[in-house]
């Protein structure tokens, strides 16, 4: 597994990260069990990042990644989030909370699930409109002075906010969805203003939350409580429209002789060397067939393909429902 760095300081990373929020959130039925196996086989594998966040459960997926890595804390990169507000009962609230009281009191209890004295990645989760981002991001800072956090990252942010952000403590990575059905960063400028300010860059759902796999073919192969089921990629008209191009996808992999899910995670690498791709899956079978991207490479021509089938824009439907599209570069 090749490395890379994440912004301007020492943050080295695989090149392929782990997302775990599948194992606990969104996606349909659970298996701790299974999941923890999934993070040792990632470890086995040279995975070195794992991405987790408060509100994935909320709370059940920091404590699952914190077990499954207890003992082998300097083997890992741990990235978690904040920001998405959970009540003192410990709910969603469906409220984006960036005030620095809130992010002051949330991170000792993702340092206590996660059961470590310092998170290595600390993410604003979603730009609080409500909140100045300086004040925020202040209070993130605060949180490296006090030696609980390393480094800085924002989530969904826009290009500007990113730059004010950056103004106040160094961001070391701006996560965002990229992967051949959104590719936005490439022309909102989210992407050109990271790599102006050496920023390292970290895509989330890089298989298009599955749709990319080719596996899914009908919105009833989705479990019933899975988030996909309202998001609006996958409802009736836009499924069958992306599937198209999903299938015309397939045929370039056929021809390579690799699945779509590894042609379609191999491009996102293709991107450059400050893009670092977090694909989340809870089976050790997915994951080892991610991991055997990274010894692959794309020829010229096969880039060139993949761009004509999915240029930017290419996918119907919005990446959300409307409520969460709302909070998305902030």
């Amino acid at each position: 597994m090749r490395r890379r760095r994440l912004g301007m300081g020492s943050l080295s990373v695989s090149e392929q990260g782990l997302g775990c929020m599948g194992m606990s959130f969104a996606y349909g039925p659970v298996n701790d069990s299974e999941s923890v196996r999934t993070v040792h086989r990632a470890l086995e594998l040279g995975v070195t990042l794992f991405d987790t966040a408060d509100m994935y459960g909320p709370h059940h997926n920091e404590s699952l990644v914190g077990r499954a890595l207890s003992g082998r804390r300097d083997q890992a990169v741990l990235s978690t989030k904040v920001g998405n507000e959970i009540d003192r009962d410990g709910a969603l609230t469906g409220r984006i909370n960036g005030r620095p009281d809130y992010i002051r009191s949330s991170i000792d209890g993702s340092l206590q699930r996660l059961g470590v004295d310092w998170i290595d990645l600390y993410t604003l989760h979603r730009v609080d409109p409500q909140v100045p981002i300086e004040e925020s991001f202040g209070a993130l800072a605060e949180l490296v002075q006090a030696g609980k956090v390393r480094h800085l990252g924002l989530s969904e942010a826009s290009a500007a906010t990113i730059r004010r952000a950056h103004a106040v403590h160094p961001v070391t990575a701006v996560q965002t969805e990229y992967s051949l059905f959104s590719r936005d960063v490439e022309t909102n400028g989210v992407l050109a203003t990271t790599r102006e300010l050496n920023i390292g860059f970290v895509a989330y759902s890089p298989l298009g939350r599955g749709f990319l796999s080719g596996r899914i073919r009908d919105i009833d192969d989705l479990p019933e409580k899975d988030f996909r089921r309202v998001a609006p990629r996958f409802q009736e008209t836009n499924f069958h429209r992306n599937l198209k191009v999903v299938e015309r996808i397939e045929r370039v992999a056929d021809t390579k002789g690799v699945t779509a899910s590894q042609l379609s995670l191999a491009w996102v690498l293709a991107q450059g060397p400050d893009v670092v791709a977090i694909p989340g899956t809870k089976r050790r079978t997915y994951l080892e067939e991610n991991v055997a991207v990274s010894a692959m490479a794309l020829t010229p021509d096969e880039l060139a393909a993949l761009d004509v089938i999915a240029p930017p824009g290419v996918a119907t439907g919005d990446r959300y429902p409307a409520a969460a599209m709302a909070y998305l570069d902030g």
